[in-house]
């Protein structure tokens, strides 16, 4: 868009004001981020995020009912069950979430447990390696956890766990659980990671949300792709440096509902 700072202005508060319709306590029971909201210790709250944002595509509903499958098959206590590896007695073809199995489920179970061993949280793992330091902190983020998911599964990769191609991919999943483990404005997001601050976090993109931005002018080019989330993300950080990602729950909101 002409970055005209009227224009800019004027968008600002529109963006605002649907931001804040949004982001309230009435949210939550919908939306995956309930699951991790569930606990109060910081591995469990890591490890839910992380699966719950890894199935969240397609129906809301169906996304929902499989993560509270997952949560189930857990017993409730994620953290107990990746230290006692109780996943490995999963069969590797129970369907947890459209294409995502209990071989997925188990890949990343694996990838928490090597971690864990080493370091007290995601949190602590992330700050150990400087990943705030990075100017695509999720994209570097990603990156390491690759390694350590790998170095669990005898060096494979499982882009049903976390994608490939980090030069293209958007990460929304990965960055939608980084806006819930990252802001801290104490209302649905949760806050409980200081490796990254708020002002780092990039927009979760994804087909709605593109389109979104794309009418309103924020964004012009078609892809949903790493470059598009570089592109959208800068607008929103001058309107909002220190809390860019407040407005995925705008452009979220915006065509959803609108009440």
């Amino acid at each position: 868009m002409n970055n005209n700072s009227q224009e800019l202005e004027n968008l600002k508060e529109f963006l605002d004001r649907e931001a804040f319709r949004i982001n309230n306590e009435d949210f939550i029971a919908s939306d995956p981020v309930q699951f991790p909201r569930r606990f109060h210790a910081l591995r469990d709250i890591e490890i839910v995020a992380m699966l719950a944002a890894t199935i969240a595509w397609g129906n809301r509903k169906m996304i929902c009912n499989n993560c509270e499958k997952m949560l189930a098959i857990m017993q409730g206590e994620p953290a107990a069950f990746v230290a006692d590896e109780a996943y490995e007695a999963l069969p590797d073809a129970l369907n947890l979430h459209r294409t995502f199995f209990a071989r997925n489920f188990k890949y990343m179970m694996r990838g928490f447990k090597r971690i864990y061993n080493r370091y007290d949280s995601l949190n602590h793992f992330a700050a150990v390696h400087h990943v705030g330091d990075h100017q695509e902190p999720a994209w570097r983020l990603v990156q390491l956890l690759q390694n350590e998911m790998a170095a669990a599964n005898g060096g494979a990769t499982d882009s049903r766990c976390l994608p490939t191609h980090l030069d293209n991919t958007a990460l929304k999943r990965v960055n939608m659980a980084l806006r819930w483990l990252v802001r801290n404005d104490g209302i649905v997001d949760m806050g409980v990671w200081d490796a990254i601050s708020p002002a780092q976090l990039f927009v979760p993109l994804d087909v709605h949300v593109g389109n979104t931005a794309r009418a309103l002018g924020m964004i012009t080019r078609k892809a949903n792709d790493k470059k598009t989330v570089i592109q959208l993300t800068s607008l929103l950080r001058q309107m909002r440096p220190d809390d860019p990602v407040l407005y995925d729950y705008a452009l979220f909101g915006i065509g959803v509902s609108s009440k």
